[in-house]
Parts: C-alpha cells; sequence; structure tokens
C-alpha cells in the first residue's frame, strides 16, 4: 500500500501512505513543511486496481491527529482522538476489583442493596402480602359494580 493517495470522505486527497504502524496507516501529507499521521485501518478501504486508500473520515480530522515525531506516537492520544474504545481508561477499583462508591457502572438496585435499602421488586411483593398496611390481608374483590367497604 506504500505510495497509494489517500482521499477522504470529502473528496480531498489528503496525502500518500509511506507504510503502517500495527494495525494504522502512516499517512504523510504537506508540500514543503511534510507531517505524518496515523490513520487506523477502522476507517479505511483499499482499492488496488486505481492504488487509493479511502478514508470514512474528512481531511480536518486526519490533519488534526496527533502528529508522528520521529516514529512516535501516543497510541492512547491517537485512538481518543478517532473515538475508538481503547482510548478511554478503565473505571478505577478497589482491591479485588471492587469499583469506587461514585463508579458510574454500578446500578441504582446494586446502590439500594448496599445501603441496605429495599429494592422495588421487595417492596412490591410486600404491597401485595399487606405488610405495608398493617399486616392485613388485601381487600378482596368484589363483584362488578358491588361496593364493599375495602372499596368505598
Amino acid at each position: 500500500m506504500e505510495g497509494y493517495d489517500v482521499v477522504t470522505s470529502d473528496g480531498s486527497k489528503a496525502g500518500r501512505v509511506v507504510g503502517t504502524r500495527g494495525d494504522a496507516l502512516v499517512v504523510e501529507h504537506g508540500t514543503l513543511r511534510k507531517a505524518r499521521h496515523v490513520l487506523p485501518r477502522t476507517f479505511v478501504e483499499v482499492d488496488d486496481a486505481n492504488e487509493v486508500v479511502r478514508a470514512s473520515i474528512t481531511k480536518d480530522v486526519l490533519e488534526t491527529s496527533p502528529k508522528l515525531d520521529g516514529g512516535d506516537v501516543d497510541d492512547r492520544a491517537v485512538a481518543e482522538h478517532y473515538g475508538l474504545a481503547g482510548g478511554f481508561a478503565q473505571p478505577e477499583t478497589e482491591g479485588y476489583g471492587d469499583v469506587v462508591p461514585d463508579d458510574p457502572g454500578v446500578s441504582a438496585e446494586q446502590e439500594a442493596l448496599h445501603l441496605g435499602l429495599k429494592t422495588p421488586e421487595q417492596e412490591r411483593l410486600e404491597v401485595q402480602k399487606g405488610v405495608d398496611a398493617g399486616d392485613r390481608e388485601p381487600p378482596s374483590p368484589g363483584l362488578l359494580g358491588e361496593r364493599t367497604p375495602e372499596n368505598r
């Protein structure tokens, strides 16, 4: 693929492929001041017949990505720039995988159980059994339209 032109989704020629780096292409652009950027293969489709790499991103997105300086680039910064999941930090944990109390991954039900509160299922079960109604039995349904002391 070296030497293939890179064409972006807005139809602009963004440069040439000058190499590969892991699962990404190294794209060089510029006339006097050349710059090299990493383009993940996730965003490209190779057309070997025309020697063209078509990217599903715009030229601006490619040109604002982290530059490849001296052969080094921060892979995390590249992943964050392109919105790839690998670029985001994992939630902080304590000990053997226990998450910190303000972890957004904890559901409201898990938080309620941790605080000793009743879950919605437990509350519904108690209401059905009549626990909240003073331990009395739930009212028996009367015939349609029949008034009973419980439903007046």
